[in-house]
């Protein structure tokens, strides 16, 4: 019987989706896979929109139990909330109100087909949002206004830090703060007595660099999370890989 490797699932929205591709030049999953190597799988399942409602509704056919042909999740990455928190206008319809956006989040953590794989759960709040840049490309797009408002997505990521501190065993990777210290330490002139960095009446600042369409990540803003997530992934030993090293299996000839 074929041997699969155990895996670490990344769930989530466009945020992990694009986390496979090569933005200047590092890849997240990439990363995370090489840090994994001949231990663990990576296996994404971000998708573009979803918000937890979509993801909680599909889940069961996205995770089956494991089984001795099927491999167990050792560690399952959350990362959703960017597309709960759009605003209630006609031309959007992603909101999940926060109490529901709460509720998804732990149904999803707790779900029957995730906890069979008893797995470590990573809860990721969504970056920040720049709604400085986000309002300007949304007007383009033909949105009477911002799909989305820096203030009330930082209402859903404090959501996300309370169902890791309401939930036991589950660890926060605080992905808005990490990112808002990086883009507040590289920008000299930001006034801390005023707005923060992103919402309207402030500036940009490094956020232009850190989310360059103001809701989506740079290659930096990756490698903040991989900073982020990597100390919890691991350790592996070497000389236990999945399938033996040349020198064990050369040895045994």
């Amino acid at each position: 019987m074929a041997k699969p490797y155990n895996q670490v699932v990344l769930l989530g929205d466009s945020l992990f989706q694009f986390a496979s591709e090569i933005k200047e030049g590092f890849s997240f999953q990439g990363a995370l896979q090489s840090h994994c190597m001949r231990h663990l799988d990576v296996i994404n399942r971000g998708f573009s929109g979803y918000n937890t409602a979509n993801t909680l509704k599909l889940l069961p056919q996205m995770f089956l139990p494991p089984s001795p042909s099927n491999p167990r999740i050792e560690y399952l990455l959350v990362l959703l909330g960017a597309n709960d928190a759009c605003i209630d206008i006609p031309t959007n319809n992603q909101r999940v109100p926060m109490e529901k956006y709460k509720e998804n989040l732990i149904k999803i953590i707790a779900h029957d087909h995730i906890k069979a794989h008893k797995p470590k759960v990573l809860l990721i709040t969504p970056p920040p949002l720049d709604e400085i840049r986000i309002e300007v490309l949304d007007l383009a797009k033909g949105h009477p206004q911002a799909t989305r408002q820096a203030e009330n997505s930082a209402k859903y990521c404090e959501t996300a830090r309370e169902v890791a501190r309401e939930v036991p065993g589950v660890i926060l990777i605080d992905l808005q703060k990490a990112i808002m210290d990086k883009a507040i330490a590289s920008t000299p002139d930001f006034d801390a007595s005023g707005l923060p960095l992103g919402y309207p009446g402030s500036k940009r600042g490094y956020l232009e660099h850190l989310l360059p369409d103001g809701l989506h990540m740079s290659g930096e803003s990756y490698e903040i999370l991989f900073a982020a997530v990597k100390p919890h992934i691991g350790p592996f030993p070497e000389d236990k890989p999945v399938f033996p090293t040349w020198a064990q299996m050369n040895s045994e000839a």
